[in-house]
């Protein structure tokens, strides 16, 4: 029975986090003390399964709040030795042991980097084994609300764990791009107010009606950002992953969609020598939660892949890691779950939501028109609309409206040129600056020149035919 169990009672029985792993994070949270000072804004010291190891830490956290530095070798063989009379005399012998053994080597341990990449995951997991155990006592009583708070917060765990930004110190970093290296969007205009497109740690979201194309816009991002040699994971959860790769083909050879099983040898010539690296994880729409990434993410980090760029076609699909009773707080908790999985792994997240009716032909898209609920993209740090009447589709035209901008300005409309047979998205002029009869007209011109520059792939797809 799992209600009065408490977690340092149970066997450290499982071997990624086992014994091994938890003797070297005790090492370096002695060792280093930066490490220590991150670590234990999210560290229980509960969370380690070994007496030993609890009171090896409990005693260093002792030390650094009584003198507000980090304990020495010298201060720990003091305390080791005079501070221990409350502890039996198995778990004194153990503790001293252990720290002997760590001060065997004045190095950190050979796979120091794997231990600090990992230990926040270790402390996840270890919150969310205590919340299930809370949740067992919780369930007597039906308290579901409560359960679903305790989860929720154990998997948020760390999505916070910053120490803060020296106003004068750090001066010089909120004038430098490289801080937030940003991934361009392939569009000089949005980059230019956007200082370089989306930053490291950031979410993006583009907003639609059904069919204006949300899946075409995520592609040519995750395009841009390949060509510039990220490595681009794009998660998709209503198109088969074959589908989307075909999509890639054509936004990046600009051989129409129609037309890539023809030139199909073309296309390979031309995408075999791009920097970087795409993998697609296709999903079964509400099959996926936020969870589900993270757990692919972490596989992937095993085979030495970090990505560079995120792309979830959808967040809208898929399905929350903790149930409420009210739909736009489950929608909620996925955006604010997809901005801490882009923190954690230091890049950007671009995804999409749907619009609602009233959305459908508007002429420029709000977020009034946000589908479900409009407070989930409050944590979006840059958020634009795609806008597409009848009209514009026939006449491969719309708007972008760019309706959050943390890093700039927003509120500005910008003609485009949208060409969905062979994924190309232009960006003009914002429409403060370019007569509206002059948008639609460049449009029309512009899709002009396309069909006569996509007209050889036309015949020499019927030739081959």
């Amino acid at each position: 029975m799992l209600v009065g169990i408490k977690m340092h009672e149970t066997q450290a029985n499982f071997s990624k986090f086992g014994k091994n792993f938890q003797e070297k994070l005790c090492e370096l949270i002695l060792k280093d003390r930066a490490f220590c000072d991150q670590i234990m804004e999210v560290l229980d010291i509960d969370f380690l399964e070994l007496r030993h190891l609890r009171v090896f830490v409990r005693k260093i956290m002792e030390y650094k709040e009584k003198f507000k530095i980090h304990p020495s070798k010298d201060a720990m063989i003091t305390i080791l030795r005079a501070e221990l009379d409350e502890e039996d005399q198995a778990t004194q012998k153990t503790t001293r042991d252990f720290f002997v053994r760590v001060m065997s080597s004045d190095e950190n341990p050979e796979d120091e980097d794997y231990i600090k990449h990992t230990a926040l995951d270790f402390c996840r997991k270890q919150k969310l084994k205590e919340a299930m155990i809370k949740s067992a006592r919780l369930i007597q009583k039906s308290s579901f609300d409560e359960i679903s708070k305790i989860v929720n917060e154990a998997l948020k765990l760390g999505s916070e764990n910053d120490f803060g930004y020296e106003y004068i110190d750090d001066f010089e970093e909120r004038f430098m791009i490289k801080s937030r290296n940003p991934v361009t969007t392939g569009w000089d205009y949005i980059d230019e107010i956007s200082r370089g497109g989306l930053g490291k740690g950031e979410l993006g979201v583009t907003i639609a009606s059904t069919g204006s194309g949300k899946s075409m816009a995520l592609v040519h991002l995750g395009a841009q950002a390949l060509l510039k040699g990220e490595t681009v994971v794009h998660y998709t959860l209503e198109l088969g992953s074959t589908v989307i790769a075909t999509r890639y083909d054509s936004c990046i050879t600009r051989v129409p969609l129609s037309q890539t099983y023809n030139f199909k040898d073309d296309i390979y010539e031309q995408i075999k020598d791009v920097k970087g690296k795409l993998i697609i994880k296709e999903y079964p729409t509400k099959s996926a939660s936020p969870k589900t990434i993270r757990n692919h993410l972490e596989r992937l980090y095993q085979r030495d892949i970090k990505p560079g760029m995120i792309i979830v076609d959808y967040a809208d699909l898929l399905k929350p890691t903790v149930i409420y009773k009210e739909k736009r707080h489950d929608l909620e908790t996925i955006y604010e779950d997809l901005r801490a999985i882009a923190q954690e792994h230091d890049c950007p997240i671009w995804t999409a939501s749907q619009t609602n009716r009233s959305g459908l032909n508007a002429e420029v898209i709000t977020m009034e028109s946000i589908s479900e609920a409009f407070n989930k993209c409050f944590v979006a740090d840059f958020i634009f609309t795609l806008s597409r009447t009848v009209e514009d589709k026939r006449t491969d035209s719309g708007r972008i409206f760019v309706a959050k901008n943390r890093n700039g300005p927003d509120g500005v409309v910008f003609p485009i040129t949208m060409r969905t047979s062979n994924v190309f998205i232009e960006v003009h002029r914002h429409l403060d600056e370019i007569p509206v009869e002059n948008v639609v007209k460049s449009a029309k011109d512009y899709k002009q020149e396309l069909e006569k520059k996509y007209k050889k792939f036309t015949k020499k797809g019927a030739d081959n035919g």
